[in-house]
C-alpha cells in the first residue's frame, strides 16, 4: 500500500473528457508526480479510437494483457475497425447506461477503465491516479472494478460528495457485490433506488489478488471534508481542496448568483475553503485551483498541504487530449491577447457552474456551441426522475426541449444549456460526425492560466509535461526571448526576473 508521506507534490488534474488521457498521465508518473487519468465518458473514447483505427496499436496492446481474453475480444469485436471508419461516417455509439445495465453496457465499462489505466501506468513504476464524477453515477461501479484490475493507484472523485466510494473500493477490491445509491429527484416518498455490481458476475477464471486504491475526496471546504471524514463507508486517505477559480466544473455558490452571473458577487468569503480547518483533520492534502506556480507550491507546503493538483497548464501540453490545432489557438490568442474565461452557471446539465474559453470562432464559440440543434446520444450527465409508480425516468437539460418537457421537466431548466458530452468528445478529436459536419468543440480552463503564459511566452515554443514540472520544481531555463505573433510588437525577457514575461493578462468574466 502507497506510504502518504511519499506521494509526489504535483498532481495532474484529471480533466475529461480524455484530456487527461494515459499519455498525459503516463508523461506525469514517469517524472515522478501523480498523473491522473480520466475516467469521464471513457467507454465511449476508447470505442472510438478504436473505430479510428487504433494507430500504433495500443488499445489493441492493452486488451491483451486484460485479464479475460473473451470479453476482451467482445469489446474489440463490437468497435475495432481496420485502418479506421470513414471520416464522414458516424461513430458507432456505445450503448447508453441504465439502472438495470446490459451486460455488453457493463464489460465496455470494465473494459474501457482497465485499458486507459494500464497504457497510462505500462513501462515505468510511477504513481497513476483516475479521476471520475460523482453526478456521473450509472458507470462508477464497474468503472471502478476495470481500473482496480489494471492496478490504479489513487481514485479521485469530486462533482459532488461520494460518500459510498470508500467503502466500494475496500468491496470491490475484495471481490465483493456492492451497491451504489443513486440521486432520483421528484422522490418524495425516497423510495430507494440503486445500482448493483458484482465482481464474480464478471470474473472468467480464478480469483486473484486485487489492491485497493487510495481514495482522495475532491472538495471544496471544511465542512464537504469533515462530512466525508465521519460519515464515508470507508477510509478517506486524503482530499484536493479545489476552489471556484478551477476549470471544468465548481462547486456552487453558497449565494445564489445574480441573474447577470457575476462571479464577484456570487463568490464570497463563505467560498474559500478554511485550509487551518482542512490541516486539522490530519489528512493529506492538496491544494487547487490557481496554484500552477513555484511561489503557490511553496506556500502550499508552508501551511502544511502535501502538494498541489494542477490541471490548466497540463492541459495546453502537447501530451494533452485536446486537439492540436484548439491548443496552439488558445495560445496564440493568450500570448498576443489574452483569453475570455466565462463562469457560466446555466451551461451544465448538472447544475453546477463550468468554465468556459470563448474563442469567439477560432475554431468555435460559447454561442455556437449553444445554438447547436440538440441531440442527445451518450446520456452521461442524465438525470434520474422518479416515475410516480416504481421506476426511473431518464432526462437531461441538454436534450431537445420538447423531449425534456414530456419527461417532466420545466422548460426553464433547458435555458443556456450545452450538451457538455458531445463538445468535450470534440475537443479531444472525437467529436461525432453529423450529416455534413461535426460536433462542435466545448473548451473549458481554470481562470489562471499565468503557467502557460510564463512557460510558452519564455520557451518561445509549444511546451511538454516536462517543462511544466520543471518550472513548477523551478528547473526551467527559458530558451530564448519570446517574440509575440502581433505584427511589430515584441515582449522582452529579462533573464534577471526569471519567468517575468510580459504577456497580456488573462480577462476573467462571468
Amino acid at each position: 500500500m502507497i506510504n502518504f508521506k511519499e506521494l509526489p507534490k504535483i498532481i495532474q488534474g484529471g480533466m475529461g473528457i480524455a484530456v487527461s488521457d494515459w499519455r498525459l498521465a503516463k508523461a506525469v508518473s514517469k517524472l515522478g508526480q501523480m498523473g491522473v487519468v480520466s475516467g469521464t465518458a471513457i467507454d465511449s473514447v476508447v470505442a472510438r479510437r478504436l473505430q479510428l483505427g487504433d494507430a500504433g496499436g495500443n488499445i489493441r496492446r492493452a486488451l491483451s494483457h486484460f485479464p479475460w481474453p473473451d470479453m476482451a475480444r467482445r469489446f474489440l469485436d463490437a468497435f475495432y475497425v481496420a485502418g479506421g471508419k470513414s471520416p464522414d461516417k458516424p461513430f458507432k455509439l456505445v450503448s447508453r447506461a441504465t439502472a438495470r445495465m446490459k451486460r455488453s453496457v457493463t464489460e465496455a465499462m470494465i473494459v474501457a477503465n482497465f485499458v486507459e489505466v494500464f497504457l497510462a501506468k505500462e513501462g515505468h513504476d510511477g504513481m497513476v491516479g483516475i479521476n471520475y464524477l460523482e453526478k456521473v453515477q450509472l458507470p462508477t461501479l464497474p468503472s471502478l472494478f476495470g481500473a482496480i484490475l489494471a492496478g490504479v493507484d489513487v481514485v479521485l472523485m469530486g462533482a459532488g460528495i461520494p460518500l459510498s466510494i470508500p467503502g466500494i473500493l475496500d468491496r470491490l477490491s475484495a471481490w465483493q457485490s456492492t451497491v451504489l445509491k443513486l440521486h432520483v429527484e421528484n422522490n418524495p416518498e425516497h423510495v430507494l433506488f440503486s445500482h448493483a455490481f458484482d465482481p464474480e458476475a464478471f470474473r472468467e477464471g480464478t480469483v486473484f489478488s486485487l489492491k485497493r486504491p487510495r481514495f482522495l475526496a475532491i472538495v471544496s471546504s471544511d465542512i464537504i471534508a469533515k462530512t466525508m471524514i465521519r460519515k464515508a463507508t470507508g477510509t478517506v486517505d486524503g482530499f484536493v481542496v479545489e476552489n471556484h477559480t478551477a476549470g471544468g466544473h465548481n462547486a456552487p455558490p453558497r449565494r445564489t448568483p445574480k441573474p447577470n452571473g457575476d462571479v464577484a458577487t456570487a463568490y464570497g468569503p463563505k467560498d474559500t475553503p478554511n485550509i487551518d480547518r482542512i490541516a486539522a483533520l490530519e489528512k493529506p492534502f492538496w491544494l487547487a485551483g490557481g496554484y500552477a506556480s513555484p511561489e503557490k507550491l511553496k506556500a502550499a507546503l508552508d501551511i502544511g498541504a502535501n502538494g498541489v493538483q494542477i490541471g490548466t497548464v497540463f492541459a495546453y501540453c502537447n501530451e494533452s487530449g485536446i486537439m492540436p490545432d484548439i491548443r496552439k489557438a488558445v495560445i496564440d490568442k493568450l500570448l498576443v491577447e489574452g483569453v475570455d474565461i466565462l463562469t457560466d452557471f446555466q451551461a451544465s446539465p448538472t447544475g453546477y457552474p463550468f468554465k468556459l474559453i470563448d474563442l469567439k470562432g477560432d475554431p468555435t464559440s460559447v454561442d455556437e456551441a449553444k445554438d447547436r440543434r440538440r441531440i442527445c446520444d451518450l446520456g452521461y450527465l442524465q438525470q434520474f426522475v422518479f416515475d410516480g409508480n416504481a421506476d426511473i425516468r431518464y432526462r437531461c437539460p441538454g436534450e431537445p426541449v420538447n423531449a425534456f418537457i414530456d419527461k417532466g421537466g420545466a422548460e426553464v431548466d433547458t435555458i443556456g444549456k450545452m450538451c457538455l458530452c458531445n463538445g468535450l468528445m470534440a475537443t479531444v478529436g472525437l467529436g461525432q460526425v453529423r450529416g455534413n459536419g461535426r460536433e462542435l468543440p466545448i473548451i473549458t480552463a481554470g481562470e489562471d492560466f499565468s503557467a502557460v503564459m510564463k512557460i510558452a511566452g519564455c520557451l518561445g515554443r509549444e511546451y511538454s509535461a516536462k517543462d511544466v514540472i520543471d518550472y513548477m520544481l523551478s528547473r526551467l531555463v527559458p530558451a530564448r526571448p519570446f517574440i509575440a505573433r502581433k505584427p511589430g510588437t515584441h515582449i522582452d525577457f529579462n533573464p534577471s526576473e526569471a519567468f517575468a514575461c510580459h504577456a497580456p493578462l488573462l480577462r476573467a468574466q462571468a
